[in-house]
């Protein structure tokens, strides 16, 4: 609670947005006794409010609030795991190019150099296209996108943490490259890893949203933002609040994340000082 306080007032009113909103989409769909999956004959584009229906149905009966939150949940869960998996990659190869310096930071660097030239969301698409779609894929081909930027941030990072007196100390007690990485670096660098994963998440996010209006993110009847926006497209003519609610919802959680993470970003710039709280290991 103390550290909450302490945050920036755009980031706490942001956290309990995406709290409350994390929170609707995952109980949302348990309690408000509308099926997200399951059609309604007899309620075909009823219009929001008619019948209890809040966001109205689409062309088949389903139920526009409840697969709004239904959708979510799948697009927050898959932008979660995803930027944990490039935070764990970003974080681990750009804290150990930074540590290491000489060669082997410049060989590391070529190779962050070659991966942003490459057309990695035109190699997600392929992927997703060439092999049966799963969870695993989806969540390994968006964190392999989105973990550049991070590993740059974590590499420049790292390399100025690698002169400062403690690390200097621990390298002339005969602190292992592992040792160092463990003990001096990476509890270093987490609370910068923790911001930046508020500044990839929406990317993450945003990339899901994106294959799935493309058709590639998950099979019915399990729906994304992306999906629903697909098929709200579809629908606009006739019943445009199946297009406009899931949109809406999309761009709030973007841009709550967005200002989030700027927020803690700046805050963080003030308060960051290096942890030297720990002996040098010994050899």
């Amino acid at each position: 609670m103390r550290f909450f306080r302490s945050l920036p007032p755009l980031a706490r009113v942001c956290l309990l947005f995406l709290g409350g909103l994390t929170l609707l989409c995952w109980l949302g769909p348990l309690c408000i006794g509308f099926d997200p999956h399951r059609p309604d004959w007899d309620a075909l584009s009823v219009a929001p409010g008619v019948g209890g229906h809040w966001f109205g149905t689409d062309a088949i009966g389903r139920d526009v609030f409840a697969r709004t939150l239904a959708g979510g949940r799948l697009s927050l869960t898959v932008g979660f795991l995803a930027s944990l998996v490039a935070l764990i990659v970003g974080l681990g190869f750009g804290a150990s190019a930074g540590l290491a310096g000489g060669w082997p930071e410049r060989l590391m660097l070529r190779v962050l150099d070659m991966a942003s030239a490459l057309p990695f969301l035109l190699i997600v698409i392929l992927l997703l296209t060439l092999f049966e779609r799963s969870l695993w894929l989806l969540l390994v081909a968006i964190g392999g996108y989105v973990w550049i930027d991070l590993a740059r941030v974590m590499r420049a990072e790292s390399a100025r943490l690698r002169e400062m007196p403690f690390m200097l100390a621990a390298t002339a007690a005969g602190a292992s490259f592992g040792q160092r990485l463990r003990w001096h670096a990476l509890p270093n660098l987490l609370p910068l890893a923790f911001v930046y994963l508020g500044l990839i998440l929406p990317q993450a996010i945003l990339v899901e949203s994106f294959l799935g209006f493309l058709g590639l993110s998950v099979d019915e009847p399990s729906a994304s933002w992306g999906t629903l926006l697909s098929e709200g497209v579809q629908e606009l003519d006739s019943a445009p609040w199946t297009l406009l609610f899931p949109a809406g919802f999309l761009v709030a959680t973007l841009a709550a994340f967005q200002f989030l993470g700027d927020a803690l970003r700046d805050w963080l710039d003030v308060h960051a000082v290096p942890r030297a709280d720990r002996e040098p290991a010994a050899a």
